[in-house]
């Protein structure tokens, strides 16, 4: 498919999910990173008529977009803590069956994930590539940001949990060394075999603790965070928005959940320039 097919796929998905989930009455609103995302926001721009809406980006990039469509950025810890943002929309770089994503190719993951747990609901915006039934099917590797004095053991403890060949992420000029996040961290992209769902794992398709080989997305991503140096994982699990919202409201100071990381829709713009739409229901 051409350049030009992939881009309108992009913005068509954009209008549409911003059309059926922006609200211009909304007073804070969280901007992912990438190219998708660049439509979203001419998309928000068309139809805001609120001047006082905060826009919270995920990076340098995305805070660049803002400010040159004209709306007003806030930097996410300049929130008042007890803010949450009425809506998030971003990218990914794969999404599953039930509505896991993979994100990170930009090297915006921990950022990204600190704004979706934020909003009371996630929108993923992306082009027919990213739907994938599992994770790790065309985008091959996890992205997971590292302090740089603990890559050699985060590099020999992904090797055993089953990555055959972790790479820390290098810039386009190899010489210039590691990329760096806008943490000053690193980025490591490990390979791993085709994730299974939750719904594989009941289903007896596999243990899903990665003793028989194969991993399902929360338990990998799990064990990857509790590596030590690990800043953040590039797989969105769990719960969404909604979800996290629910789980407080039941267990009130018994839950430290804050928010979820896992879309609650997926707009998918398709080669034909039609939308297809997966929701969490």
């Amino acid at each position: 498919m051409t350049d030009t097919t992939i881009e309108s796929a992009k913005r068509a998905a954009a209008i549409q999910a911003v059309a059926e989930h922006f609200d211009p009455s909304a007073t804070h609103v969280g901007i992912g990173s990438g190219t998708t995302i660049v439509y979203v926001v001419d998309a928000i721009k068309a139809r805001s008529t609120n001047p006082h809406i905060r826009f919270v980006p995920t990076g340098y990039q995305s805070r660049q977009v803002i400010v040159q469509a004209g709306l007003t950025p806030i930097a996410f810890d300049s929130l008042p803590e007890d803010v949450t943002l009425d809506i998030a929309f971003d990218g990914a770089d794969e999404v599953d069956e039930e509505l896991n994503c993979i994100k990170g190719g930009g090297a915006c993951l921990f950022q990204e994930k600190l704004v979706a747990e934020r909003a009371k609901k996630f929108i993923c915006v992306a082009d027919y590539r990213k739907n994938q039934a599992r994770l790790l099917t065309k985008w091959l590797t996890i992205p997971i940001e590292v302090a740089p004095i603990s890559v050699p053991t985060v590099l020999y403890s992904l090797r055993t949990l089953g990555s055959p060949n972790p790479k820390v992420r290098t810039t386009l000029l190899a010489k210039s060394g590691p990329l760096k996040t806008d943490q000053d961290f690193f980025i490591i992209d490990a390979p791993f075999p085709t994730l299974l769902t939750s719904a594989d794992v009941a289903a007896g398709k596999g243990k899903g603790d990665g003793s028989d080989g194969k991993w399902e997305v929360n338990k990998l991503s799990q064990a990857i965070k509790e590596l030590t140096g690990v800043l953040e994982v590039g797989i969105f699990s769990g719960m969404n928005g909604v979800e996290a919202a629910d789980l407080r409201a039941r267990e009130g100071a018994r839950s430290a959940v804050v928010g979820g990381q896992k879309p609650v829709a997926v707009y998918f713009g398709m080669q034909d320039g039609s939308v297809q739409v997966r929701t969490s229901k």
